[in-house]
């Protein structure tokens, strides 16, 4: 995208725009800072870093550079850049300087070589020589770290980090987002993400494999504007199916969750023989027998806790539900079972809605593949999820992905490793039937997907330093 974008502007242009949006955007993180280390390679990336060195030598700043190219050897542009920074009394080091305030990594950027995706033994490239020794020396430092587009060893696309790979304080991404800054490992490697699309905003959305969702709509939970004579059956039935014997609280994580994000009703069929009837911390969940429990109009949230039990429900559900939640041990079910699988594919033709929230295990398995595989590439297994079951995928972890057949995927920004705990997941599912309720089309149930995923991450986000958060605490804030 970049190279089209500078190929409709005059030559230089596109970098010389690179160049002073780094440097501004580096002293604004950085205004004490009087020496800079501006690491550059060969390419552009480190073009733009010899832009950004003219502007913070003119601004009176020392910059101490080190640069892996030469003039004879780069492209035009950098080339110019190159004369500009020496012109502009910026002098070119061999070796890192001793001392400096703030580094600026512009060694590789979307240059680098992509690594091998979506096979079994594929492990990422790892940097070596020069290259090698200044991300590891940047990486030991204390000093800030900016990134020009994108940090050095990271996998624009996938989020893969080489070895050794820049972990920055902030990423500057230029021209558009770059999706593995999201996901994976690029949540630890790109800091703060700042973005500049260069005067280019009308083809920085053209052709692009993915995007981040940065806000959400409200969660529908103040009914205040509904019409004054509404009822409970207006505001839809949600139906959680789970907890198995030993796992019931993941059933009732789900339920509560439904019941506080908005659902008119919320149904339970537990599958460890009736073991509630009602629970007295939240009265207003109906407890039903398995068998006596309809799906035709609700939204089924079906195996937060199942267990083995869940495969004998499985079949009906997936027959019934008018629009469908699966995950945990209705994921693991389907994954063993091809007629389950086909099943699930023939729903989208009956025009019925579903959603997979499987994390990286569960994925593999309905991939049968392994979870190296699905993490290596986790926008490009979320959507093979969503083409072979035609349905909606919410592929959780470190920047979520969720996939649908003719939507554009979006990776969430949202979210923290204080998810990382146990029944959290069942909250999102319950989330999510509530959400999904009275949805009859692609773009809505798509949206409300991604709305409520971005606002379980959300509370993550706003959560205390120094409080833990555990599953029941999230559903309390959602």
């Amino acid at each position: 995208m970049e190279t089209a974008n500078a190929a409709l502007l005059p030559a230089h242009t596109l970098m010389q725009r690179a160049g002073l949006s780094v440097a501004r955007l580096a002293l604004a993180l950085n205004p004490h800072a009087q020496t800079f280390w501006i690491a550059c390679g060969p390419g552009n990336n480190g073009g733009d870093g010899l832009e950004a060195a003219s502007h913070l030598r003119q601004w009176g700043k020392s910059v101490e550079l080190t640069w892996l190219g030469t003039p004879e050897r780069c492209s035009p542009d950098t080339r110019a850049s190159f004369e500009r920074a020496r012109a502009s009394g910026v002098v070119i080091a061999d070796e890192p300087p001793a001392r400096f305030d703030a580094v600026i990594d512009a060694l590789l950027g979307i240059g680098a070589t992509p690594t091998e995706k979506s096979t079994a033994a594929s492990k990422p490239r790892g940097t070596t020589g020069r290259l090698a020794e200044w991300i590891t020396l940047i990486n030991q430092h204390t000093a800030p770290v900016l990134a020009v587009d994108l940090p050095s060893g990271l996998d624009a696309d996938t989020g893969v980090a080489q070895q050794p790979a820049v972990r920055a304080h902030a990423t500057l991404s230029l021209v558009s987002l770059k999706p593995g800054t999201f996901t994976a490992q690029g949540r630890d490697c790109a800091g703060d993400i700042w973005f500049d699309p260069l005067g280019c905003d009308d083809l920085a959305i053209a052709g692009l494999q993915a995007t981040a969702r940065l806000s959400a709509a409200p969660l529908p939970a103040n009914r205040a504007k509904a019409p004054h004579a509404s009822h409970k059956g207006e505001f839809g039935d949600v139906v959680v199916i789970g907890g198995a014997p030993g796992m019931t609280g993941a059933a009732l994580l789900a339920a509560s969750a439904a019941l506080h994000a908005g659902g008119g009703r919320v149904l339970v069929g537990l599958l460890d023989g009736g073991s509630l009837t009602v629970d007295t911390q939240q009265p207003e969940l109906m407890f039903r027998p398995i068998e006596s429990l309809v799906f035709s109009h609700a939204v089924a949230v079906c195996g937060c806790g199942g267990g083995e039990a869940v495969r004998a429900v499985l079949p009906r559900v997936l027959s019934t539900a008018a629009t469908a939640v699966f995950d945990a041990d209705a994921l693991n079910a389907i994954a063993l079972d091809g007629n389950l699988q086909t099943q699930l594919r023939h729903r989208a033709a009956r025009g019925l809605f579903t959603v997979l929230t499987p994390h990286p295990l569960e994925a593999a398995r309905l991939l049968a593949c392994s979870t190296a595989e699905v993490q290596a590439n986790r926008l490009e297994a979320a959507q093979q999820l969503a083409r072979r079951f035609a349905c909606c995928v919410v592929l959780k972890g470190s920047g979520s992905v969720i996939a649908m057949p003719g939507q554009v995927p979006q990776i969430n920004p949202s979210g923290n490793a204080r998810l990382a705990t146990a029944g959290t997941g069942d909250v999102l599912a319950g989330l999510l039937g509530a959400r999904l309720v009275g949805l009859r089309n692609d773009d809505a149930v798509f949206t409300a997907t991604c709305d409520a995923v971005f606002h379980h991450g959300a509370v993550a986000n706003d959560w205390p330093a120094n409080r833990p958060l555990t599953a029941a605490a999230l559903l309390r804030h959602l």
